[in-house]
């Protein structure tokens, strides 16, 4: 699981550079679009919506989008219906690269993940041509001051949690998808700090990159795609060693 802490770590600094660039206010609103197609429009019975909230107003997504995005994703409004794609290829040194995303128009939204793949130096490939190397899984990151490691794992475990891992940012707890909200519901109501709950897709084999000029190229990818209005996630196997990571300006 060390190649997805890793990961994770880049991910989180990342999240914390796109919030200030402003790149992430569409993604919030998709990402409530999204909640509310999966499992209706009521935060109270669906927990997936109600962090994809409130991590939109700590985005400073105004109420009337978020409430646009509810009503879109339910159906109670007519326009756009959007739906996940799946991308998946190779980038530079055969990392394998996924990549999640949520548009309302394939027709658009296929050509140009394909010249992103091409123009960072990878390739697109087949459905199911990485799929195989990675697993499922629910993420949730837990968050906050004086957690007691031992009894967050014990609430965990018990609500049906497959593992938890301590980082420098928090915790992360790993489930089955089909567990995620509830395992989310029962952690914040024992009252632990939901920071986010998202379904990922783990690698099973990661590649060491230990040249920083392939590193920064392999981040450098990650970000184009993030930047595309359409992509919520990028998943890939690759694995950047501390020293290397701490020279990159991530």
């Amino acid at each position: 699981m060390s190649g997805h802490s890793k990961w994770a770590n880049i991910k989180h600094r990342k999240a914390a550079q796109d919030s200030k660039k402003g790149v992430a206010f569409q993604k919030l609103v998709k990402n409530v679009i999204a909640a509310a197609k999966e499992g209706g429009g009521d935060p109270n019975t669906n927990f997936r919506l109600k962090v994809a909230i409130d991590r939109a107003r700590a985005g400073n997504v105004p109420v009337d989008n978020i409430e646009r995005g509810i009503k879109r994703g339910s159906g109670e409004l007519d326009g756009a219906m959007y739906e996940e794609i799946l991308y998946e290829g190779y980038g530079a040194n055969g990392v394998a690269v996924m990549v999640l995303a949520l548009t309302d128009n394939r027709h658009r939204t296929a050509p140009e993940m394909r010249t992103l793949f091409t123009k960072t130096g990878g390739a697109i490939g087949e459905l199911g041509c990485v799929a195989w190397n990675f697993d499922r899984k629910g993420l949730i990151v837990i968050t906050g001051d004086g957690i007691d490691e031992e009894e967050l794992m014990m609430a965990a475990i018990e609500a049906g949690a497959d593992d938890v891992i301590s980082e420098d940012e928090g915790f992360e707890i790993l489930c089955e998808p089909s567990h995620l909200s509830s395992i989310a519901e029962t952690l914040k109501n024992a009252g632990y700090n939901v920071e986010s709950m998202e379904v990922e897709m783990l690698p099973q084999n990661t590649i060491s990159i230990t040249n920083k000029e392939e590193a920064e190229k392999l981040l450098s990818m990650v970000e184009r795609f993030e930047e595309h209005d359409d992509v919520q996630a990028v998943y890939a196997n690759f694995d950047i060693p501390d020293d290397i990571l701490a020279e990159i300006d991530v």
